[in-house]
This record gives C-alpha cells, sequence and structure tokens, in this order.
C-alpha cells in the first residue's frame, strides 16, 4: 500500500522522535521518502536515533522542548531555513506516569497537562502559522490514547489527551477552508520504551486483557499514522482512530483497588 516514492517532495516533523512510536513513525516516512525532522527534549536520543535511521540527506534533528514557546519558534526557524516549507506535523512527544487520582499531586497534575496538552497545542498552532497557513495545506497527526472509557490509574493523562481530540475536532473544522487536515491516533498498550517505564506488577499478563490476546508493535501505529497523512486518506480530519486490539470494548486492562 505505501510506495517507497508515497512522501517524495514531502517534508514531516515527528515530534518525539527519538524513541518509541515517534522512532517507528520517522523510519516509515524516511523509507516512503520523505525529509523528516525529529525533535526530541534530549540531545543524545536524537544522535542514537539519527545513527540509526541514517539517510543524512533527508533527515534532521532539533532538541526541543514542546512546553517551551520559543524552543518551538527557533525549531521552526531550523525548518524554514533547512527545507522551507513543512507538509507533515506528527505530535507523538509527551509522557505520563501511573498513579490513583487521589494521589496526583498539582506538580504531576500540570507536569503531565503542560507537555500533553499544551505542547500539543503550542506546537500546532505555531507550525500552522509558520507554514500550513501561508501554504494553504497540511496535515497534522496527533497521537493520543486509548481513552475511549477512561483511564483509570491515569487521569491526568486522559484529561488531557481527551483534550488533544476535542481540540483536533474543532481544528479540523476550523482549519478545512485552509486546506489543513487534522486527525487523532489513539494507541491501546504498545510494546515501546514507554510501556518499559511502567512497574512490572501493573503491566504482568496484560495481553491475557486484550480481545486479541497480544500488544500492538510501534510499527503497527507508525502505518496507520502514514495512512492518514496519505492521499488515501485525504477525506478524512477531525477522526480519532484506535489501534487497541479492541481493548476499549471490553474488559478491564488495569486492575483499580
Amino acid at each position: 500500500m505505501f510506495q517507497k516514492d508515497l512522501f517524495n517532495e514531502k517534508v514531516a516533523l515527528v515530534t518525539g522522535g527519538g524513541t518509541g512510536i515517534g522512532l517507528a513513525i520517522a523510519r516509515q516516512l524516511l523509507e516512503c521518502g520523505a525529509t523528516v525532522f525529529i525533535a526530541s527534549r534530549k540531545k543524545e536520543k536524537l544522535d542514537t536515533a539519527a545513527a540509526e535511521l541514517g539517510h543524512p540527506d533527508r533527515l534532521f534533528t532539533f532538541p526541543t522542548d514542546i512546553r517551551e514557546l520559543d524552543q518551538i519558534a527557533q525549531l521552526a526557524d531550523f525548518i524554514q531555513k533547512t527545507t522551507g516549507k513543512l507538509d507533515i506535523l506528527v505530535n507523538n512527544a509527551g509522557g505520563q506516569f501511573p498513579s490513583p487520582a487521589a494521589d496526583i499531586t498539582p506538580k504531576g497534575w500540570n507536569a503531565v497537562i503542560n507537555n500533553n496538552l499544551n505542547g500539543t497545542w503550542y506546537m500546532t498552532q505555531i507550525m500552522a502559522q509558520r507554514f500550513f497557513f501561508e501554504q494553504n495545506s497540511g496535515t497534522i497527526i496527533n497521537i493520543v490514547l486509548n481513552n475511549f472509557r477512561g483511564f483509570p490509574g491515569m487521569a491526568h493523562s486522559a484529561a488531557a489527551r481527551a483534550g488533544v481530540s476535542n481540540l483536533t475536532q474543532t481544528l479540523a473544522v476550523e482549519w478545512a477552508s485552509k486546506g489543513i487536515r487534522i486527525n487523532c491516533v489513539a494507541p491501546g498498550i504498545i510494546q515501546s520504551s514507554g510501556f518499559e517505564n511502567y512497574p512490572p506488577e501493573l503491566t504482568a499478563g496484560i495481553a491475557r486483557k486484550i480481545p486479541m490476546k497480544r500488544l500492538g508493535t510501534v510499527d503497527e501505529v507508525a502505518a496507520l499514522t502514514l495512512f492518514l497523512c496519505s492521499p488515501l486518506a485525504a477525506y478524512m480530519t477531525g477522526d480519532t482512530i484506535y489501534l487497541d486490539g479492541g481493548a476499549r470494548l471490553w474488559g478491564d486492562v488495569w486492575e483499580i483497588e
């Protein structure tokens, strides 16, 4: 389905592109001919990713904290200077930690909201202002999570990601006349570097609670993301697509006391 030249002459930015899902998305975009910028807070992760991905003529890295407006502006300057345009934005950067809602501190709540919701908005608005509006074109994919029935044990991230999903619907309507499409991918439990950060007692046996009896892969998330970026999805905007092995429809993945 994905031809090697599908994204020839397209320029993409993947935030959180140094590891996990973001790295897989960057790899598949490169394989399909795109010029790709990857951003992450830590330069060492970007350096490792660049060495792994190759394509030094089409891959560029730029350390960026999506919570900092000045750093996003500097990233936009770098893209403008390097390629002169941006066609695809994948908002993948984010993070959370498991906690009962009653135990989340104000600092913890604000950190997750600022990263997952505010950071996504800052990146989206600035890149639209700098590139998409003038070009009268652009594709935005927001990587959220499966909060179809809420997300007990992660109220802060569920709230932030729900905000991103609703923001996606709103911008899809407001920006359709500007040639901009925007959709969400909502992964379920994915075997990735981020999943490995959770305590083993929380994740043990989790695949048995998913209807398909397995975890998803980063490559499956990347493939769906590329589909939504491609001309094959040209009539799709404002949607949240779940990739969760049916977990949103049945059972309780996380044990809640």
